[in-house]
């Protein structure tokens, strides 16, 4: 186990929607024994890499279409719009430490990661420790002008603001740099306030001639998302300019981030003179100093040649000050990966696709070669990764149980030994493994949803480790006799047994709740097994090799870590973890069918043989029906499940909707809503009739709310238009960042495809005679603030997306393609005549020339169409222009 410990801070968390303060001031004392290495800061360094514990992993995917992004930089049109390609984030940072804080010895950490200063993502609190693990693991998909990524360490305290410890930031350029990921352990920072800024201002900048030099006049126009720097959630804007010695201020607008000036000034320029022109922005306060908002600066040689500049301009930190030493706030470990991709449209890809569902189809039969050649070129590394890009591509082509059937059949062929079956990570074992996650997490939350909830409300003292017993965690049985640890471990063995039983009889009645393709896949899977060990000596594997996924690589894994299937939106604490982990380790026992190798590895689960044997028994008649299933029924099924398609997204949020010239009150009213690809809908609660709300079709942004509209900043505003065509605002207040950025997400999402979407708006509310973010009187204004429709997270239960997948393949097999040609030479040496025996209506068997033709095509594809040109180095694309 790697840490270092955090120092204590002085500062205080600022509220989501502002920006960090200052960061702590005391130095960490270095642990006696710790002995990890203390790399260089991640600010533009390159840490050591070390992947074993921090699986951060930031993957690039795409989308096609864009955002039209601010001007960025100088000049009056701006430089080049990257190319539409949405980014997948994967942020997973697993390790982190605190110092004492306070008198318990121990801190509540948790991260915040933001993207250009927007809050994206709030991991889980990890309560008491020094050593916190998150484990998480997220995917953002974003515009191409993005600029860092920050990852903030927190303390969480119930009484006062939540402290902050740290951060660290990676800008793109830091990403671009490492083309396979950032990894290692990365220092903290200290958080200042003078470089904690966002926004970009609009400025005008011209040389006016005249005598003796001429005249430099700038013109100031207005800003946008500006850092709210004062307590009611807003800031109080205005200008400084400077040039040459001189200072000119404008007028300071009164508590909004997207303030409007319109002011001009004018400076006499000198012949020759190398002075920079600073732009500032600053939050006025009448009692203490100024905060500092960003500053733009200005080459007057280059104005000179250019005569104007105008756009929208990015405000900048200040970084004149000196840093603290490094590390000396502590280090998080990351493993962030930046993957930059661009989706052609479908018909590109067709002939990729088409090649592999033939394969699947012939099966065994036909040549079959692409499958095994595609497995035999993976790394271990990356094999997962392709096993769920290949899943989903056959699950929208409806080939999901054929190309399982298919690496079935392969891993049977080359396994000798019934106990060594599915055991290694082969591209059978991680596909199924995928198939399950993409497939049946509905399922798994339906049986084990309660049983987990039971499990975290009871927060029973749990152990069946007689060296673990501790007997005064538990307390006493009774007025007067103290619990001995036999008392414990009885009472231990008895909870187990019936958390145990009821997951079985909940296993026993899911049968008809299971989806129609995965029961048609156990059939295969039961089917290929029994075919190849048959006998009486091999009864249970076919059994086993249902239950190796089912149980082992599907229930257990998420009764251990149900945060990470969607099951808790927070980790369990110490004694509930434990007692998931002995409940994990019960069903992996009934799994394996209670042989004598599972049972002697710890001998200390004996008191729930009895339940485990029963349950082995419950086990294999659950799986006999389960497999019991026939074509005309699985069609029968999937065709019930068409037809009652689940929502995208549900749950209890609190409405305020706004009519008319009135004021808004600050009450919300509690509905259960319900998200579909028809309409969000709502009712009083989740059993009662719904009312449709918003037609899908109707609606044209969904954007959060600034925080001083409502005083909270988990605010989001749904901008559609009604049934007479006239535009309407609902507001709708959520629990905490991470359930605001679902929605807006699942709301994107649904709406992408419709006509007539926003590409501004007010992230305000009109109050009165004006809007509350720009103070503009006009209620149609078109908005101060840019949408940002491509901004979303990715779920677990996202539509599938048939041109990302196939893009994704074709990626990798790029990355393989020198691999693929020496194989191809090999085959074509020892079979000279192969594609002469290719009859009427058959697939031709040189397969995989086929397949390094489709590459060359879609590579001269990239090249010629909207990718733009090619990246230099195909197995690790980088950024793309268009």
């Amino acid at each position: 186990m790697k840490w270092k410990r955090f120092p204590r801070p002085r500062a205080y968390l600022p509220r989501p929607a502002r920006p960090a303060p200052r960061g702590a001031q005391s130095r960490a004392r270095r642990p006696a024994g710790c002995t990890r290495p203390c790399g260089p800061a991640p600010s533009g360094a390159d840490p050591a890499p070390r992947t074993r514990d921090g699986q951060a992993q930031l993957a690039v995917h795409p989308h096609r279409g864009g955002e039209e992004p601010a001007r960025q930089g100088h000049g009056p049109h701006g430089p080049p719009a990257s190319g539409a390609a949405a980014r997948v984030w994967r942020v997973w940072p697993p390790w982190g430490t605190g110092r004492e804080w306070g008198r318990t010895g121990s801190s509540d950490p948790y991260c915040i990661v933001k993207v250009d200063n927007e809050p994206i993502i709030r991991t889980a609190t990890v309560w008491k420790t020094l050593c916190p693990f998150w484990g998480e693991e997220y995917q953002v998909h974003l515009p191409p002008t993005f600029h860092a990524v920050a990852f903030y360490v927190m303390d969480e305290d119930a009484l006062s603001r939540d402290d902050v410890i740290g951060k660290v930031c990676l800008t793109r350029d830091n990403l671009a740099a490492h083309p396979k990921g950032f990894s290692g352990w990365a220092h903290l920072t200290e958080v200042d306030p003078d470089e904690e800024v966002q926004g970009e201002i609009h400025l005008r900048l011209e040389v006016v001639p005249g005598t003796p030099a001429g005249r430099l006049r700038c013109s100031v126009l207005e800003a946008r998302d500006l850092a709210p720097k004062d307590r009611n959630g807003a800031s109080d804007p205005f200008v400084r300019v400077r040039y040459n010695g001189r200072t000119q201020e404008t007028s300071i607008v009164k508590k909004s981030c997207y303030p409007r000036w319109n002011e001009t000034f004018e400076f006499d320029l000198e012949e020759g003179a190398a002075e920079a022109v600073c732009v500032e922005a600053w939050d006025w306060d009448l009692v203490s100093r100024n905060d500092f908002l960003g500053r733009v600066v200005f080459n007057v040689q280059r104005l000179w040649a250019a005569q104007q500049e105008e756009g929208w301009f990015r405000l900048q930190p200040d970084q004149s000050k000196s840093r603290r030493g490094e590390g000396s706030l502590g280090s998080l470990q990351l493993e962030v990966r930046l993957r930059d991709e661009t989706v052609l449209p479908s018909g590109c890809y067709q002939p990729l696709v088409q090649l592999l569902c033939r394969e699947v189809k012939l099966g065994t039969q036909g040549p079959g070669q692409l499958i095994p050649l595609i497995e035999e070129t993976t790394s271990t590394e990356c094999r997962q990764e392709v096993a769920t890009n290949l899943l989903k591509l056959f699950l929208g082509q409806g080939l999901a149980k054929d190309f399982l059937d298919l690496l079935f059949q392969l891993e049977l062929g080359r396994t000798s030994e019934a106990n060594t079956l599915f055991r290694s990570n082969s591209l059978a074992s991680k596909s199924m493994e995928s198939f399950l996650k993409v497939v049946g997490m509905r399922y798994l939350h339906g049986v084990l949803g309660p049983i987990i909830d039971r499990v975290f409300e009871e927060k029973k003292y749990v152990e069946l480790d007689p060296s673990k017993v501790e007997v005064k965690d538990v307390g006493c049985s009774g007025l007067h006799r103290p619990q001995t640890e036999a008392d414990v471990l009885e009472q231990s063995a008895q909870t187990l047994r019936i958390h145990l039983g009821a997951l079985l009889s909940a296993l026993s009645r899911s049968v008809r709740a299971c989806p129609a393709v995965v029961r048609a896949t156990f059939r295969q899977l039961f089917r290929r097994v029994r075919e190849r060990f048959p006998g009486a000596q091999h009864e249970n594997v076919p059994f086993i090799a249902v239950t190796s996924f089912l149980c082992l690589r599907f229930l257990s894994p998420a009764i251990m870590a149900p945060k990470l299937f969607h099951l808790r939106e927070r980790h369990a604490d110490a004694r509930t973890s434990r007692t998931l982990l002995l409940l994990a380790k019960a069903v992996q026992n009934v799994g394996n069918m209670d042989t004598p190798a599972s049972r002697a590895k710890e001998a200390w689960m004996e008191p729930l043989q009895p339940t485990v044997r029963q349950g082995v028994a419950q086990l294999k008649d659950f799986i006999t029906k389960l497999v019991d299933i026939e074509e005309k029924e699985e069609l029968d099924l999937q065709r019930t499940l068409s037809l009652q398609a689940p929502p995208v997204k549900e749950g209890p949020l609190f409405i305020h909707r706004t009519k008319g010239k009135g004021h808004l009150m600050s009450s919300f009213k509690k509905l259960h809503f319900s998200l579909t690809t028809e309409a969000l809908s709502f009712a009083k609660t989740p059993s009662s009739k719904k009312s449709a709300l918003i037609k899908l079709a109707n609606i044209r942004a969904a954007e959060k709310v600034e925080e001083k509209s409502f005083g909270s900043s988990h605010v989001m505003q749904v901008i559609y238009e009604d049934d007479a065509g006239k535009a309407q605002t609902v507001y709708l207040q959520c629990k905490c960042v991470n359930e605001l950025n679902q929605w807006l997400s699942a709301l994107r999402k649904v709406s992408i495809s419709n006509p007539g979407l926003l590409g501004s708006y007010h992230p305000g509310v009109f109050r009165g005679d004006k809007w509350s973010c720009c103070h503009q009187k006009d209620k149609s204004d078109l908005g101060c603030d840019k949408t940002r429709s491509r901004v979303t997270l990715q779920e677990w239960n996202d539509p599938l997306d048939h041109d990302l997948e196939a893009q994704l393949i074709y990626r990798h097999l790029l990355g393989v393609e020198a691999a693929l040609r020496e194989k191809h030479r090999e085959l074509s040496a020892g079979t000279e005549a192969g594609s002469a025996r290719t009859g009427p209506g058959e697939a031709p068997e040189d397969a995989l020339a086929q397949l390094l033709q489709v590459l060359r095509d879609l590579q001269e594809a990239h090249r010629s169409g909207s990718a733009g040109p090619p990246p230099s180095e195909p197995r690790h694309p980088g950024p793309l222009q268009t």
